[in-house]
């Protein structure tokens, strides 16, 4: 029996359109005119007899006939393009596009990735590091290891353990420093500061540490500053200061001696890392597994 389909352009101008909520990011996004994106939706429209969409200023809203077609085509069209991606590349089933943030990927991933390889000799994946949130569809994400859940909504969801930050150094600097007699002991100019980017919605600061510990807080202008918290750990293990740092990045140093804490006074981080997936793309092998396996590893000790 022949199969009923709309036209398939249309569709993935549709899912395209629904997704971004915009005719010139779905257009931008396909490499064609907003014209040509609002041409194929009217083209949808007059196939189904439906309204798919509402114009709301320079947005548009599904329709609730828009909201009952949207999920099953952009499933089908995740699976065309998974397929597809598989045939033309010529790639093994079991390869993964696993995207990360920068941080987490030189202090924690890779290690666990190593592992995990090791113990699984046909796993192959390709790493990406770029900022959230990422874009799953244009860079045909499969697993993203990303900061603050909430930036996932529409996305199968594996919450890791929220990260927390605490007084590190080296053994080296430990021994011949103030560090020894404790934190109020330690020059305002050894400590490390991180500059956290826009990925992170909470900033813990040596200021609020130090008031959480009850003791007088520094200056912020003193000391080090580096532009990423896998930087001030670099820092601290070549023995330049104190970093207030991630223990989660922290803990291969730390299990090694390159590192150690000065207080288990420690401040969370706004929010929890997560493993985020599409639901579409659950049954690709090794996803699932990989996921399990990333969510049991020591984070925060």
């Amino acid at each position: 029996m022949p199969l009923t389909l709309p036209p398939l352009n249309a569709l993935r101008a549709f899912e395209a359109a629904a997704r971004t909520g915009s005719y010139v990011a779905a257009a931008e996004e396909l490499g064609v005119s907003a014209a040509a994106i609002s041409q194929q939706i009217r083209k949808l429209e007059d196939y189904l007899g439906k309204q798919m969409f509402m114009r709301m200023n320079n947005r548009v809203v599904l329709t609730d006939a828009g909201h009952a077609i949207r999920e099953g085509t952009a499933a089908a069209l995740q699976m065309i393009s998974d397929s597809t991606e598989q045939l033309v590349s010529d790639r093994s089933r079991s390869r993964l596009v696993i995207s990360t943030i920068d941080s987490v990927a030189e202090k924690w991933l890779i290690s666990r990735l190593a592992a995990y390889s090791r113990a699984h000799p046909d796993f192959r994946f390709d790493l990406r590091v770029e900022p959230d949130p990422a874009d799953f569809s244009r860079h045909n994400i499969d697993l993203r290891l990303g900061y603050d859940p909430a930036q996932y909504p529409e996305h199968s969801i594996v919450l890791l353990e929220q990260d927390v930050v605490l007084p590190l150094c080296s053994p080296a600097y430990l021994a011949h420093n103030p560090a020894a007699l404790g934190m109020a002991a330690v020059p305002e100019d050894d400590l490390l500061h991180t500059s956290w980017g826009s990925s992170f919605g909470s900033h813990p600061t040596w200021h609020g540490w130090f008031v959480k510990a009850g003791l007088k807080p520094p200056s912020d202008t003193k000391g080090f500053q580096a532009g990423r918290s896998s930087l001030v750990l670099d820092l601290a293990r070549e023995g330049l200061g104190v970093a207030l740092g991630q223990r989660m990045m922290a803990l291969d140093d730390i299990a090694s001696g390159r590192l150690v804490a000065l207080s288990d006074i420690s401040i969370a981080l706004g929010y929890p890392y997560c493993l985020a997936y599409p639901r579409a793309k659950a049954r690709k092998r090794h996803l699932l597994a990989l996921a399990s396996w990333l969510s049991a590893a020591p984070s925060l000790g």
